[in-house]
């Protein structure tokens, strides 16, 4: 199969959405293999390396067997593969509410517009920050997402800082402060995000709160 009509996948799988506006919501996840980041927080580097090389067909049948309306394109880093646009423009057309969850280290300009970008722009602490691209923030439109994942007050200072360099609140339909697992308590960033009232919103994974780190949840 050619990398034109195949991508490198490490799991489908219908779950809840843990994260985003979308939480709750039971969708389709397909995860792709590989990314060029090393985020030290990382909770998915299991899909970093092997995965099976699946035809966009059968990635478009699959999907359809778990009868859900909603998918999430995920990773890894899904937009490292360059037929993923084909992919996430197919499941549009067959009709999915589809989300595209990126690092915002590669462009999305050519993303579908009827995606929903989620894009997880890197803080200090995540050790990736470098790799933001913020020439995505012009592809943005009020139907995308964009994330923070904080590691410590820090991290939060800086993402402050930036949704007003950049008029993220604005842009965006949502911008979502995560506590990094482990790193940061949530009850210290919910009363941060109180006393300087931000338009933001926090969100804690709820996939985790069901079923821990388990892979395929």
């Amino acid at each position: 199969m050619s990398e034109d009509t195949s991508l490198r996948i490490t799991e489908i799988f219908h779950s809840l959405q843990g994260e985003s506006s979308l939480v709750g919501l039971p969708t389709v996840f397909i995860r792709l293999t590989g990314c060029p980041l090393r985020c030290q927080y990382c909770d998915t580097t299991y899909s970093f390396h092997g995965g099976e090389r699946v035809s966009l067909e059968t990635i478009v049948q699959k999907t359809r067997s778990f009868g859900a309306r909603h998918v999430c394109v995920t990773g890894g880093e899904p937009l490292a593969q360059p037929g993923v646009h084909a992919l996430m423009s197919n499941l549009c057309d067959s009709g999915y509410r589809v989300s595209l969850e990126t690092s915002g280290a590669l462009d999305v300009s050519n993303v579908d517009s009827r995606v929903r970008k989620i894009l997880d722009f890197k803080t200090p602490g995540s050790g990736e920050v470098h790799r933001n691209l913020w020439s995505n923030v012009a592809a943005l439109t009020p139907h995308d997402e964009i994330k923070f994942v904080l590691c410590d007050r820090a991290d939060y200072d800086w993402a402050v800082f930036k949704l007003d360099e950049h008029s993220l609140v604005a842009r965006v339909g949502e911008v979502l402060f995560s506590p990094s697992h482990s790193q940061l308590a949530a009850a210290d960033l919910a009363q941060w995000i109180l006393d300087d009232h931000l338009h933001v919103r926090m969100q804690i994974q709820m996939h985790k709160m069901i079923w821990g780190n388990e892979p395929g949840r």
